[in-house]
């Protein structure tokens, strides 16, 4: 291998980190590293780097520890590895296992979106099936990686199924750092963590990683960018760090030889590096002809595109006839298609037409009749009564007494509760408190106390005090608390 191949300055951010320390920890500025597209458009190969995901999935070295329970001693590649792991996820539901299983060529599919969630590509904003309706949602097609008849979910269901692929012993508390995941493997803890764990952590360290295993100005996401580094090399790079983090960290600079089958030239005479990425330039990438959509898959991409406008169109105009519905049937249209009825005419009698029961009276004119006695009757109120009533010329006779109960309805049906009660007196209401009166006696079982002369009072209270003092009249009185 040529050590001698021109670099090609590739857009990095990176920070200064001293060690994989946990006190030294410091997560990398990431780049844009989401895919970003509108909705509606497809996600061709070099979007995704079909080429990387193939060359990684499409290894064969069975080197990696199965994490499978009651597996440790198998070793696997890593396309069984990371399916797997995504198999035994608890979030993954009993269709897409029962899917997989039936259908190997879907699992691999599902495993690749799955690393591109993984590593952070794919961000949660992406769904992959036409018909979906919610807004905080954007389709995409993937014409390669959706060959099968098989549902790759949405990003979001996808990023919860990888965040519960943990090991049974990481459960409770997983590694979060590099350094965390050295010390593990340190003690004979093998595999320290799950794939998908590692994956994570990764990404989060971009820059860590950088710092001990890449030549600047590289660092781990750009084996994921649309770079002028072909394929099989950065597969190669992501495969010998999984292996270093997993498996076996003599890698790094020591005396040992190096172990891991990953491992070239490069790598073997700079211990602690990725094996080497050559720089190629633009028109070397073209002539490899990598990550080159074919034409089946860009009609099929076109048609789904076709399709998920489609049915917006209809989402959108069946929305619009909705609210045009809504709007055209309003309250007010409900009132004129159920009028109301027209309330019945009050019915009003005469006192000289009266009939047994309840009957309705018209007001009379304010002609007195005869007044009778004063009565007896004192009111706590006011200690005199009104003035007699002036002499008419031609008087009435006088109408019979009418019962409680008709006096009651008549003083609701005709008098104003606005007006003074005191005010305009007839001989009824007198002898309706007559009545009232005997009947209160009978239930008390004496007659009624002499009232007390009722004398101006003024309250005084201390403004600190709960209780009120009233000096008038000048005998003694007990005080009133409240």
């Amino acid at each position: 291998m040529n050590a001698s191949t021109s670099y090609e300055e590739l857009p990095s951010t990176r920070m200064q980190n001293n060690d994989l320390e946990p006190s030294n920890l410091q997560f990398s500025f990431k780049k844009i590293l989401p895919i970003k597209k509108n909705d509606a458009e497809m996600l061709t190969r070099l979007d995704i780097q079909f080429d990387l995901l193939d060359a990684i999935f499409s290894d064969t070295t069975k080197v990696f520890t199965d994490q499978r329970p009651g597996n440790a001693s198998n070793k696997v590649c890593f396309k069984d590895l990371y399916i797997n792991s995504l198999y035994q996820s608890p979030r993954c539901s009993k269709v897409l296992k029962d899917k997989m299983k039936e259908t190997p060529a879907f699992a691999l599919e599902f495993g690749k979106i799955a690393l591109l969630a993984n590593i952070g590509r794919i961000n949660t904003t992406m769904a992959f099936f036409p018909e979906m309706r919610t807004a905080l949602r954007t389709y995409h097609p993937v014409p390669s990686l959706q060959k099968t008849d098989g549902n790759l979910q949405d990003a979001p269901r996808i990023k919860n199924c990888l965040k519960a692929a943990l090991l049974s012993l990481e459960l409770k508390r997983a590694p979060t750092s590099l350094a965390a995941v050295l010390e593990k493997l340190r003690q004979g803890i093998k595999p320290p963590t799950s794939i998908v764990n590692l994956l994570f952590i990764m990404a989060n360290q971009a820059t860590l990683l950088a710092r001990s295993h890449f030549e600047a100005p590289l660092d781990f996401l750009d084996l994921f960018m649309p770079v002028n580094i072909p394929s099989p090399h950065r597969a190669r790079a992501f495969l010998w760090l999984v292996y270093h983090y997993l498996e076996d960290p003599t890698s790094s600079p020591s005396d040992s030889p190096s172990t891991n089958p990953f491992s070239d030239d490069f790598s073997r005479s700079n211990p602690g590096k990725v094996p080497w990425l050559p720089r190629l330039s633009t028109d070397e990438m073209q002539k490899r002809g990598e990550n080159i959509d074919p034409a089946e898959e860009v009609e099929w991409g076109s048609k789904m595109c076709k399709e998920r406008t489609s049915f917006l169109q209809r989402l959108i105009s069946a929305s619009a006839i909705e609210r045009k519905n809504r709007s055209e049937f309003s309250s007010s249209q409900v009132l004129e298609l159920a009028p109301r009825r027209p309330r019945a005419p009050r019915q009003i009698y005469r006192d000289d037409d009266r009939e047994g029961g309840f009957k309705h009276y018209e007001p009379q004119q304010s002609v007195p009749y005869d007044t009778l006695p004063p009565s007896p009757i004192t009111s706590r109120v006011s200690p005199t009564y009104p003035a007699p009533l002036a002499p008419v010329v031609n008087k009435q006779p006088v109408p019979p007494r009418r019962t409680m109960l008709e006096h009651a309805f008549r003083i609701v049906s005709s008098t104003d509760p606005l007006a003074g009660s005191d005010e305009e007196l007839d001989d009824h209401v007198k002898v309706d408190y007559e009545r009232r009166l005997r009947v209160l006696n009978r239930l008390r079982g004496k007659s009624p106390t002499p009232p007390m002369p009722i004398y101006p009072t003024t309250a005084v209270a201390h403004e600190r005090s709960s209780v009120r003092w009233t000096p008038y009249p000048t005998t003694r009185r007990r005080p009133i608390v409240r």
